[in-house]
């Protein structure tokens, strides 16, 4: 614009005193038609043209003319371009005297007065802020002001802007609890806030604008850390002013941090921590900075109390680490057990008791290796190491025992335990603990033997329970010979009577053999008479039917009886005295047959037998074994009840279980049944070892007895084998038995 005044003012100026004028005729656009230059055009018209071209809202204001908008000035106030417009009636009517003022201060004064700012009005109704500069121009009918007009409203909205974030971070800073101050460039202090002010006792309107802001904190001049941002020399002096105290932010990039003490501020001074940032422009060049403070006197306090108390518990556990270093070392000394220190094989420390031990006459020394070894030969000492060194790798103590003497060659059976004081480090030593157990190990000699000397007589109690077990077996059997007597007395009675009347008949017949021997032929009627009589008093007829019953009853009642013999040979098992494969189903019948007389008369028999696999055992000792259950079975019935046999497989194992009706049995008493010479029965009616022998029998078996039983309801004895017989030592050879569902 100031390039297009300079040309509108020279072309102007054309028409002022001492210039050529225009002719009066001459119109604009007219040319000359002798080949002459062109007349130049109307100064007037020429102004107007200027005008509109103008792209600045304008308006031209001459004496006593109407005044003219050109079309930037139409666009700014939402006029139509057509529309007439009186530029003082766009104004607002309060700055109308005002621009009348500069206007005649523009055309008949200075000539430049300064701008004015007005309020132009919109079609709308609405204002718009400018700023009107006022220029004389002479045009060739008199002197003319041109008005540019500048809008305000973006500036202004910007200004209004600026203003209110500069107040809201004013307020921010001020209201902050923070205290907080800010320096310019110029290190002029151009924010204290209010916190800042309760802080120092400095307030706003003492250190706002002045650029000595240190007073409020020293009593001499010296630069505060903003003023060494501000600077640029923060790095150079910050350690000659705050020591140790300040350093770098870790969270702001060029921010310092530092802690001071000043005695003025409160009754017993305060603790501040400064932290100062720099503020930067959009070039990243520093403005100007801003420090905030905290009082940090109470964390003070609290770290020199907390120093103070753990100085003092620093002071009172070293007391304590004396004091148990003390009783440590009494305790040491007074161990009963030697204990030595050793670093690489040296001697550091030895007890009372390891002196004793090894009879030295005085203390073992420290710092060294005693003058004569105590080992009973040079390698125990490397093999000591070795044992050592795995242990003591894994973080683990060695414990040893080993032979050692003492200076009189006596021999020590010491037991040694040994930790190194740090695992990961061989340099820091050992404690050895020893043990004089040359005593115990003596003891232990004297048990050993006493031991082998148990097994033996273990050894003898077995075979005189072997005994006692044959003669409880032979004692069972004496028991049942009465039984067994009557048993056979039965078939055996029948038998003699039987071959009585044999006798009888046989002489009967005999005597009827004489008769017809003698009358063959019978002389007369007396003789036939007489042999009629015979035949009828020997009843020929009767002995044809009965003779031969009488001889059937009597081969039954002899089969009778071999039959019981037999059973009772199965029973004893005197013939087959080792171990084989036996069917025990066939035992437990021989068994019963056995006991039968005892049963029979208080009990029915209830078979559920199952087909078993041939078992490797001594069959005689498992057939007792049943007889006892069975035996027992029945004398637990008052009464009469019912005694199951019952028989099973499962997996490598098979059993037996005899159950009956009787009296049942507590807990109490069916934790004892196995005892020896534990009976229930009254005196003389029973030794208390039928079950202990029955037990041991089916240990031996490498088998299992198992019992349920239930007072008043009955009890049931289940008998586990395993079929392939027990492993060595006495074990079963298969797995523990199934679970008794």
């Amino acid at each position: 614009m100031s390039d297009l005044f300079i040309e509108l003012d020279t072309w102007l100026e054309l028409d002022q005193p001492g210039t050529p004028a225009v002719a009066a005729d001459a119109t604009p656009g007219s040319t000359e038609h002798d080949g002459g230059a062109a007349a130049p055009p109307d100064a007037g018209g020429l102004a107007e043209q200027l005008l509109d071209a103008m792209g600045m809202p304008a308006w031209l204001h001459r004496p006593d003319r109407p005044m003219r908008a050109n079309a930037a000035l139409r666009r700014l106030c939402g006029l139509h371009r057509d529309t007439p417009a009186d530029p003082l009636q766009l104004l607002v009517p309060d700055d109308r005297a005002a621009l009348a003022d500069a206007s005649d201060e523009c055309l008949w004064r200075s000539g430049e007065p300064p701008a004015q700012s007005v309020r132009l009005l919109g079609g709308n109704g609405s204002q718009r802020p400018v700023e009107l500069s006022l220029r004389r121009v002479q045009l060739d009918d008199g002197p003319a002001i041109l008005v540019t007009c500048q809008d305000l409203s973006d500036i202004q909205h910007v200004q209004t802007m600026l203003q209110g974030m500069s107040s809201l971070l004013g307020q921010i800073i001020d209201g902050a609890p923070v205290a907080s101050f800010v320096i310019d460039r110029h290190h002029r202090v151009t924010h204290w806030n209010t916190a800042c002010g309760h802080l120092t006792g400095h307030g706003a309107d003492t250190m706002i604008g002045s650029t000595t802001p240190w007073r409020a904190f020293y009593d001499e001049a010296r630069p505060l850390l903003a003023d060494l941002i501000v600077d640029g020399t923060a790095d150079a002096e910050l350690a000659a002013l705050y020591g140790d105290s300040a350093k770098p932010s870790a969270l702001i990039a060029g921010a310092y941090e530092a802690e001071a003490f000043f005695p003025q501020f409160g009754p017993d001074g305060r603790w501040l921590s400064f932290t100062a940032a720099p503020l930067r422009d959009h070039a990243a060049q520093v403005i100007g900075a801003i420090v905030t403070l905290q009082d940090v006197s109470q964390r003070r306090r609290t770290e020199e109390e907390l120093t103070r108390r753990l100085e003092q518990l620093v002071e009172a556990r070293s007391a304590e680490l004396a004091a148990n270093a003390r009783l440590m070392d009494a305790f040491i000394d007074n161990a009963p057990i030697g204990v030595v220190y050793t670093v690489n094989g040296d001697v550091q420390r030895a007890n009372r008791q390891m002196t004793e031990m090894f009879g030295a006459a005085e203390p073992m020394p420290g710092g060294g290796r005693p003058d004569r070894p105590f080992y009973m030969a040079p390698d125990d000492l490397v093999h000591l190491r070795e044992l050592a060194q795995l242990p003591f790798s894994r973080n683990e103590a060695l414990h040893h025992e080993m032979w050692l003497h003492d200076r009189s060659g006596r021999p020590l059976w010491m037991q040694v335990n040994a930790c190194p004081v740090e695992y990961s480090d061989d340099a820091t030593g050992a404690w050895w603990m020893l043990q004089d157990r040359t005593e115990v190990r003596t003891a232990q000699e004297a048990l050993r033997q006493r031991f082998e000397e148990l097994q033996q007589t273990n050894q003898k109690l077995e075979q005189a329970q072997n005994q006692l077990l044959q003669s409880d077996k032979m004692a069972s059997i004496g028991q049942l010979a009465a039984g067994v007597a009557h048993e056979i007395n039965n078939p055996v009675g029948f038998v003699s009577s039987n071959l009585n009347t044999l006798r009888q008949y046989v002489g009967s017949l005999l005597q009827l053999a004489d008769a017809y021997g003698r009358h063959s032929q019978p002389a007369g009627p007396e003789a036939a008479q007489q042999l009629a009589a015979t035949l009828k008093a020997v009843e020929l007829d009767y002995l044809k039917d009965d003779l031969p019953q009488l001889l059937d009853e009597s081969a039954d009642g002899l089969t009778r009886v071999k039959k019981i013999v037999q059973d009772l040979k199965d029973f004893s098992r005197v013939d087959q005295a080792d171990w084989q494969l036996a069917d025990l189903n066939a035992g437990l019948e021989s068994t019963l047959n056995v006991v039968l007389h005892e049963v029979k008369y208080k009990a029915d028999i209830v078979r559920a037998l199952t087909p078993l696999p041939l078992v490797n055992c001594l069959a005689g000792q498992l057939n007792q074994v049943f007889m006892n259950l069975i035996v027992n079975a029945s004398q637990s019935i008052d009464g009469r009840g019912t005694i199951t046999l019952s028989s099973g497989a499962e997996g490598d194992w098979v059993w037996v279980q005899v159950g009956d009706t009787g009296a049942g049995m507590t807990d109490a008493v069916m934790r004892r049944i196995f005892e020896p010479f534990f009976t229930t029965k009254d005196v003389g009616k029973g030794t208390g070892l039928g079950l202990s022998l029955s037990f041991s029998i089916v240990q031996r078996h490498g088998g299992v007895i198992q019992v349920r039983s239930q007072r008043g309801v009955g009890s049931r004895f289940r008998v586990w084998v395993p079929v392939a017989g027990p492993a060595p030592g006495g074990q079963a050879a298969a797995p523990q038995p199934p679970a008794w569902d």
